[in-house]
């Protein structure tokens, strides 16, 4: 088929969405800036449809996305129009401080900042002259994240142009103040809102001493959606930044926050985060929270109590016994699970665990059987329990079950996995189905010896 006949296809594979059919015929040699029947490229096409795998894959192909259409505009200046960050960021490209000129930038920046500042409904009526109010739906935005479309007059628009104004000014270099930032992040007061995820991605690639000591100097803001921000800010950047310079001033900050924190569902955030980091006064904090009367906030003692799933102390071991009978299921648990490897706690720790896995709730019988599969303790109790199991409605809690009598070599494994029933996608890699399939290969070949 000759390059017309594949620019044709291109046309049909961006209008049905096809991301994987797009990028074979472009790596065949179709043209990416093909255009399509109303005279634009077909990158235009795929702004329009907020179809960003299939932009994404244009513009990886060659697509230029600053091209200058009939109309003056060009697919970059459409995307930024549109308001989906998915989209404006597939369409972006590489070094756009670099191939554009001031002009342009300063364009860009002014449409992505005049619709943020005005609003997406008054900018609607203001280009359409149409009365009455805006229609607004929440619709997914990239992978994680969320955003608002609002429809009127004919027109739709998507209302991320202010984490698309965040995004365009880092890269273009633009250091916006961090409090200005911050602003724009919390609007929505949604951790999932795509202002919140750009702009906490903005600040984690800003490394200097200055945007960190003015981000945190946020968790004393009285509003508790600063203080969030926060928290997910130390996470990300944790992620990002693993040096051992970073951990201590983390775990610092961390532990001077936890000692601070009154709002209860904030120092659950803050003692979760911190436990994932090693400090001097860890433990002590702990037993401080150990009678907390919030259960949120006890569920994420076990972690300061233990170190490689072993109690630090005898303090710290009476604090998880006491914790282990806890009212709360879910603390009763942690207190389990954190200690596993505790051999002084090990009948408490199958008791508690035996009666979790009658409790009403999936996920924590789940998580119970898993731990009990997994436990050192290889008394008939546990396989009784493992095996009871085998008829309960959830999939998971029965495949856990079967794994741990897989583990124990029980007579009734055989059995059991039948029980379990078909695993479908996305368990290929799951070590748990591994090991029934090892433990069924084991013995068919033992048969055959």
């Amino acid at each position: 088929m000759g390059e017309g006949g594949l620019d044709v296809r291109l046309r049909s594979a961006v209008r049905g969405g096809d991301a994987e059919a797009v990028r074979d015929l472009l790596d065949r040699g179709a043209d990416p800036d093909t255009v399509d029947v109303d005279g634009f490229p077909v990158l235009c096409g795929a702004v329009a449809a907020y179809d960003e795998p299939v932009a994404e894959a244009l513009v990886e192909g060659g697509a230029d996305p600053d091209r200058v259409l009939p109309d003056g505009t060009t697919p970059l200046w459409r995307a930024i129009d549109g308001g989906s960050l998915a989209v404006f960021s597939a369409v972006l490209g590489n070094e756009p401080r670099l191939r554009l000129s001031e002009a342009a930038r300063e364009g860009l920046l002014a449409l992505a900042r005049g619709w943020y500042e005005v609003g997406p409904a008054e900018e609607l009526r203001r280009r359409t002259g149409a009365p009455g109010p805006a229609a607004t739906i929440r619709v997914q935005d990239g992978e994680y994240n969320w955003v608002d479309q609002v429809s009127l007059g004919g027109l739709v628009v998507r209302a991320g142009h202010g984490a698309i104004l965040t995004s365009l000014e880092w890269a273009f270099r633009i250091l916006t103040p961090v409090d200005e930032l911050i602003a724009r992040a919390i609007e929505p007061r949604d951790e999932e809102h795509v202002n919140w995820s750009e702009v906490c991605w903005v600040l984690t690639q800003r490394r200097s001493f200055e945007t960190w000591s003015a981000v945190v100097a946020h968790r004393h803001d009285p509003d508790p959606m600063h203080r969030r921000f926060v928290m997910d800010y130390l996470r990300m950047r944790g992620i990002l930044d693993t040096s051992p310079y970073y951990e201590k001033k983390v775990s610092e900050l961390l532990a001077t926050w936890a000692a601070e924190e009154t709002e209860e569902e904030m120092l659950a955030k803050v003692f979760d985060t911190f436990t994932e980091y090693d400090h001097p006064d860890q433990e002590a904090i702990g037993l401080r929270y150990a009678d907390h009367p919030d259960p949120r906030i006890r569920r994420k003692v076990p972690y300061a109590l233990t170190a490689n799933y072993v109690c630090r102390t005898p303090a710290a071991k009476a604090a998880l016994l006491t914790l282990m009978r806890d009212p709360d299921a879910e603390v009763r648990l942690t207190a389990c699970t954190a200690s596993m490897r505790d051999d002084d706690l090990l009948p408490e720790i199958t008791s508690a665990l035996l009666l979790l896995t009658e409790d009403p709730d999936t996920d924590l019988r789940g998580t119970a059987a898993t731990a009990l599969a997994d436990s050192r303790d290889r008394g008939p109790a546990i396989a009784d329990a493992l095996a009871a199991l085998l008829s309960d409605d959830n999939q998971l809690v029965r495949l856990a079950a079967a794994y741990g009598l897989a583990l124990r070599d029980d007579p009734r494994t055989a059995e059991v996995i039948e029980k379990v029933g078909p695993l479908g996608e996305g368990f290929e890699h799951d070590h748990r189905a591994d090991e029934l399939w090892r433990w069924k290969w084991r013995k068919e070949n033992s048969t055959n010896e």
